[in-house]
């Protein structure tokens, strides 16, 4: 005998489960440099603070936890050039007067000791510091291939895009290999006087990996989406990065 159950009831319970769904917090793994020298210039460096305090209250002021990781743990260093006046942007005003996020930031959690499966989106801010040791993490680039092959969104900006120098597709190609992408221009490098100062140039690493590097005039925001991957270009497009990377996350 078949038993039949009001629909009042098999409509209370479809809005429980959506209900349940929809509180369900998702999680961002937020990847910042260990590195603050900037080679053999005497300068420091370190993570761009525009770049990381945007995407980072875009994502916080809709709901989502956000956990920063570093390749060595403990403080995620600045790069004391962004943090001069000209540079201010309301994000690094709001960062200054948040004691909880500044004191988060020095306090990352040891990279190799996160999983992918706890969280539903990875970001790599930039700054010149990824150059030296996000470039060349095996657990960056192994996060970076399994979030990917998991369907969640990877997103990079400026100079973090140099993570995906050593993570592979399926298939043993460079992840990026004809795919959009992003990142410094050769001419914004020129442009800080840092082109001999740094290891490699971002626009000639990820064009040497067959991507389909994309960019915008020097110093303007630019951002692409291709699939999982969202890349900008240089610290003006961090907003519209944070807002690209809220959109896949929404969509998922």
């Amino acid at each position: 005998m078949c038993r039949i159950i009001p629909k009042s009831k098999i409509h209370f319970k479809h809005l429980q489960k959506r209900e349940i769904m929809s509180t369900k917090t998702k999680k961002v793994l937020f990847v910042v440099t260990s590195h603050d020298q900037l080679g053999s210039t005497g300068k420091k460096t370190g993570l761009w603070l525009g770049e990381f305090a945007a995407p980072y209250y875009t994502l916080a002021d809709a709901g989502y936890s956000i956990t920063i990781a570093s390749p060595k743990g403990g403080i995620g260093p600045i790069d004391p050039f962004s943090d001069q006046p000209q540079f201010a942007t309301e994000a690094t005003k709001r960062f200054h007067a948040d004691k909880g996020l500044q004191d988060k930031l020095n306090k990352t959690v040891l990279l190799n000791s996160v999983s992918e499966g706890d969280y539903d989106a990875i970001f790599f801010p930039g700054g010149h510091g990824p150059m030296w040791d996000l470039a060349e993490d095996t657990t960056v680039a192994r996060l970076i291939e399994i979030f990917y092959q998991h369907s969640k969104p990877v997103s990079l900006l400026c100079h973090g895009s140099v993570a995906l120098k050593h993570a592979k597709a399926a298939n043993g190609q460079p992840l990026i290999k004809g795919r959009k992408v992003a990142g410094f221009t050769n001419g914004e490098e020129d442009g800080v006087g840092l082109t001999q100062a740094v290891p490699f140039l971002t626009e000639d690493l990820l064009k040497s990996l067959g991507a389909d590097y994309q960019k915008g005039k020097d110093w303007t925001p630019f951002s692409v989406v291709d699939g999982l991957l969202i890349t900008g270009q240089n610290p003006q497009s961090a907003e519209i990065v944070g807002e690209n990377l809220l959109k896949a996350l929404t969509e998922a």
